[in-house]
């Protein structure tokens, strides 16, 4: 094939699609972007944004009903379910634009609506056109994953697709996964005064944290009303007398937990099937994710993959981490490569408090079998988080032995996902826990206690010989 159209054509307008469209056409390359719904994919229309406008409103209910903390005597609020998810969806509307057709057209990227065919490593099908290419780049996310249930086609279940869809509160929700989505949707439902009961098949509800991170938080969504059923497997949707039940077997047997709403909360499935990907002699992996090496490139030379298609990880930031990766690698090839980074890659359940993780914890470091020290900080001495009665939470440092080098942060507490971002630049450029506790912190910010868990560190490993010789010296002067 002679000359073509485009030098990359990328399919699928998520986080993934928007950011490698972006880097081509800030270098000047000819891109079009191919998307067959809507505009900024899962992450703006039914994933990030409204996940956290629908947490912004059940928290500002929990500070109303926690009035009393703040000195304030008399508070109440009443609300309606249908306003609150109204102003979610202005939410939407008002981020939009940043992801719009016109902004990328604007940019120079050449925007197509319509589902995208892949006839050939060089060729995809829009519509009626056919675009030719140097390479393509898979970006088409990923869909909730819908776990084998025994008759749950007897209901309209939810998942985090339609679950925007709710205009009525439900009285009672049963969430089926207990990993981040399952547990943010819990508290929010159950502030705003659902019956909520999570069934959670793993031992424990978010299962990667530690163990002081998890019982904190069950804990916490056990105060605030939210039933948890953990090693408990959903089997079945029973419908009797008009009425929805999910039988769920857990250790001590088989319950039976009414409910209006069903949300399905079990993980999400990588898009690679109905537009020639397997045809076009991309090999997938075994869990289902497209198949890439350290280059983002699948089997095909000139196919590459990021995003949730591709994994490992199935959040917005990573997936536009890998989508430069991409855009760089497909357009310089053959004269430059990058292996994709993934050396400090953060994340945050966005619970109250939150939990944000990056590098090693705990658990995982036992099971990797590495050795290392811990420095923990908790948020109950902090002063700004006792000022805002959010004294609740911890910092806690993995180091090396006897070194102030990072092997990995876990923050449970007020504004963790903003806080961790300090340790991610550290991890990533190499800088150690003694360069943290040189920066000068704003006082009282909860920043403060990036800082703090440094100097418990620091405090751990101060030279006693010295120490002792400089009490000698001072007594020595006076």
């Amino acid at each position: 094939m002679a000359k073509k159209d485009y030098n990359v054509v990328v399919i699928g307008a998520g986080s993934a699609g928007l950011v490698s469209a972006y880097i081509c056409s800030a270098v000047k390359a000819k891109v079009a972007l191919v998307e067959k719904h809507r505009m900024g994919g899962d992450c703006l229309n039914t994933g990030c944004v409204p996940s956290k406008a629908l947490i912004r409103s059940a928290k500002i209910l929990s500070y109303i009903r926690r009035h009393k903390e703040y000195g304030i005597r008399h508070a109440e609020a009443s609300f309606d379910f249908a306003e609150i998810m109204g102003r979610v969806q202005r939410v939407i509307g008002t981020v939009a634009p940043h992801d719009s057709v016109e902004r990328y057209q604007n940019l120079g990227v050449d925007c197509f609506q319509g589902a995208a065919q892949i006839l050939s490593p060089h060729e995809v099908k829009v519509n009626d056109r056919v675009l030719t290419a140097n390479n393509i780049i898979v970006a088409t996310g990923a869909r909730p994953a819908v776990p084998p249930i025994d008759g749950l086609d007897k209901v309209r279940y939810l998942t985090t697709d339609t679950i925007w869809d709710l205009r009525v509160l439900p009285q009672k929700l049963v969430i089926a996964g207990g990993g981040p989505i399952g547990c943010e949707i819990a508290q929010c439902f159950a502030r705003f005064g659902s019956q909520v009961t999570v069934v959670e098949m793993m031992s424990d509800i978010l299962i990667r944290e530690d163990d002081e991170v998890r019982a904190a938080l069950r804990q916490r969504l056990i105060k605030e009303g939210v039933d948890i059923r953990v090693n408990t497997r959903c089997k079945e949707v029973v419908v009797e007398n008009g009425k929805s039940f999910m039988a769920a077997e857990g250790p001590d047997g088989i319950h039976k937990l009414e409910f209006d709403q069903l949300l399905l909360a079990a993980g999400r499935t990588p898009n690679v099937k109905g537009f020639g990907l397997e045809e076009a002699g991309v090999k997938l992996g075994p869990r289902g994710a497209v198949q890439v090496d350290e280059r983002l490139r699948t089997s095909v030379k000139n196919i590459f993959a990021c995003g949730d298609v591709a994994g490992p990880f199935q959040f917005t930031h990573s997936a536009a981490h890998q989508a430069w990766y991409c855009a760089v690698n497909a357009l310089f090839g053959p004269f430059k490569t990058f292996k994709v980074d993934y050396r400090a890659m953060p994340w945050c359940t966005f619970t109250d408090p939150e939990v944000a993780r990056v590098g090693l914890n705990e658990k995982d470091a036992r099971e990797q079998g590495i050795p290392y020290e811990v420095a923990r900080y908790g948020l109950d001495d902090l002063d700004r988080a006792i000022a805002d009665s959010e004294a609740e939470g911890a910092v806690k440092v993995l180091t090396e032995p006897g070194k102030d080098r990072i092997l990995g942060v876990t923050i449970m507490g007020y504004h963790a996902g903003d806080l961790i971002a300090e340790y991610v630049l550290a991890m990533r450029h190499g800088l150690g826990l003694n360069k943290i506790l040189g920066t000068i912190h704003v006082y009282p910010t909860m920043a403060e206690a990036n800082k703090y868990a440094a100097g418990v560190w620091k405090k751990a490993h101060a030279p006693a010989g010295l120490l002792s010789f400089l009490q000698k010296f001072h007594a020595w002067r006076r």
